[in-house]
């Protein structure tokens, strides 16, 4: 039987695993699902039609799945969903989709949301990811796998993060990043690969070594366009997975431009 407290108001529809626990002063609307073993530890408010994955933990003053922060939204009946064992800290909040996109807004598994972070309408979250204190994200970005936002960093709508990349602090993301990259800066550049990500990943070396290769030929040197050093690194690195994953996230269709080194911007 869940474990509720008396000061909890529980919406008669909400459906609830048997193990949950609710704590003081919380609030569960009618549409809201709670997988086993999810915890609301008190004063949090989980409303709209959301899922709440297996093993999430959701800290005081989180408010999930309420309506967008968009002007469009006319309260169509769109869904957040989120995935199993993330930790949702105070003050987080995460909205769900419009029908401006794909009606709903999506996190992961295993993910950080520190203090203050939000996830805005439509975001597509991967497994994994980790946003600091204040970090934000606006309406339509994507995340990729074991991705890292920054303390208050902010990523501009339908902007792409690709897997294991890290946006530095305080930086103002306003172009796709690249798998692996690391961006920082009040209009961020490209500062290079998240080289610390990649070892704690456990790639080897010489995946690493031909990485920086493929960096170099991609964004240091100035022999053709883009999309010709695009074209030639998918040939001299055509047996590195992981540099086939960044050629493929640069030429997958996208609204936005990719962050480059200052030097090449």
């Amino acid at each position: 039987m869940p474990d509720i407290h008396p000061t909890a108001i529980i919406h008669a529809g909400a459906q609830l695993a048997p193990d949950v626990a609710i704590g003081p002063y919380c609030i569960v609307g009618a549409h809201v699902t709670l997988g086993a073993g999810v915890r609301l530890i008190s004063h949090a408010v989980v409303d709209g039609r959301t899922v709440i994955g297996q093993g999430t933990a959701i800290y005081p003053f989180a408010s999930i799945g309420l309506a967008p922060q968009d002007l469009k939204y006319k309260g169509e009946p769109s869904t957040l969903v989120i995935g199993q064992r993330n930790t949702i800290r105070e003050y987080v909040t995460m909205n769900p989709g419009t029908e401006g996109d794909r009606m709903t807004t999506t996190v992961g598994d295993d993910c950080l949301f520190m203090i203050g972070a939000h996830v805005a309408h439509d975001c597509d979250v991967g497994n994994r990811v980790i946003l600091a204190n204040n970090a934000t994200l606006a309406g339509h970005v994507k995340v990729g796998e074991g991705a890292i936002i920054g303390g208050l960093a902010a990523i501009h709508q339908f902007v792409r993060i690709g897997r294991y990349a890290i946006v530095g602090g305080m930086s103002g993301v306003e172009h796709d990043v690249i798998p692996y990259g690391s961006v920082m800066g009040e209009r961020a550049h490209l500062a290079g690969l998240n080289l610390v990500g990649l070892k704690r990943r456990g790639i080897e070396r010489d995946a690493i070594h031909r990485l920086r290769g493929a960096f170099k030929a991609l964004f240091e040197e100035q022999d053709g366009t883009l999309s010709e050093r695009i074209k030639s690194a998918r040939q001299e690195f055509s047996v590195n997975a992981e540099v086939l994953e960044i050629l493929d996230f640069m030429a997958s269709e996208t609204s936005r431009s990719f962050c480059t080194p200052r030097h090449a911007a």
